[in-house]
């Protein structure tokens, strides 16, 4: 798990202005499964490494599919790659979304890139139907164009699945839901006791997401949120994503909210056990005081 795998390249997908989504084959052997909220660490020969969420349908055997955002050098690297191109990768490592409750509703809720990672879970839904009551996704995003995965949003919808996108800025032609998502959570979220809910997206989205959320007779366990952020070397050696008392890296990157709710009370909370000054060190902007 310390070093690197090398993958091919099959597709590169341009989804937004500054997201791309990577398909990638195992050189030698085939890529191993993974489970729905997972992620590996991309390494790019020359220019370092990145975790990145594993973005590709469960059910497809012997690829990872990874959606990039562009947010810094190793990113701007990988945009410029190409078909037979390579790669390294490590893993799949984390924890991964509980889909094994059934005849229950699922709330799935999505802020920007933050359905990258719960697409996998998306599809294990669609997949799996008939096993549970009502899913509903609320994705939000920033304007029409930021929308990802057009295509499998219709998919979903044809396979039964409610989605409901809003933006935060429309255009002319947009004639959805304007507004931040989370403000649809108490219309759609109609059985709080029997719902098991899955948030990914940026720290204020899940705050207000969490505050929504407790507002109702849902249960904090019920709640598992995606807080995949800074982390560096995926086996929690380094402490550079160090929460409280967990490494997001090896406990996470999901957790249950119940276990999370001191330490997301705490206003910026520092992640990592570094020193205070120190540019390793960074902060969680979620707080629900």
């Amino acid at each position: 798990m310390l070093l690197p795998k090398v993958y091919q390249i099959q597709s590169v997908t341009q989804e937004s202005q500054d997201v791309f989504s990577l398909a990638l084959s195992a050189k030698e052997g085939e890529a191993p499964s993974f489970l729905p909220g997972q992620f590996n660490m991309l390494y790019l020969f020359g220019f370092g490494e990145v975790p990145i969420s594993i973005s590709g349908d469960p059910s497809k055997k012997g690829e990872f599919v990874h959606t990039i955002r562009l947010a810094g050098a190793v990113t701007k690297a990988m945009q410029k790659l190409q078909k037979g191109d390579e790669i390294g990768v490590r893993g799949p490592f984390g924890t991964h979304w509980p889909l094994s409750q059934k005849d229950c509703d699922v709330l799935v809720i999505a802020g920007g890139l933050g359905l990258a990672p719960l697409r996998p879970a998306l599809f294990h839904l669609a997949a799996h139907r008939k096993q549970y009551k009502k899913i509903t996704l609320l994705y939000g995003t920033r304007t029409p164009e930021d929308i990802l995965y057009k295509e499998e949003l219709q998919q979903w919808e044809r396979q039964g699945i409610e989605v409901k996108v809003s933006v935060d800025r429309a255009d002319a032609s947009w004639r959805g839901h304007v507004g931040v998502i989370t403000t649809l959570i108490s219309k759609y979220l109609t059985a709080p006791q029997n719902t098991q809910v899955l948030v990914c997206g940026p720290e204020i989205m899940i705050k207000f997401a969490i505050h929504e959320l407790l507002r109702t007779e849902i249960d904090e366990r019920a709640i598992y949120l995606s807080m995949e952020r800074n982390m560096q070397c995926a086996v929690g050696f380094c402490g550079h994503c160090q929460y409280g008392p967990y490494f997001l890296c090896k406990d996470g990157p999901v957790f249950s909210y119940e276990p999370l709710k001191t330490w997301l009370t705490i206003k910026e909370l520092q992640i990592g056990s570094n020193q205070r000054n120190s540019p390793q060190t960074s902060r969680m902007e979620v707080c629900l005081l």
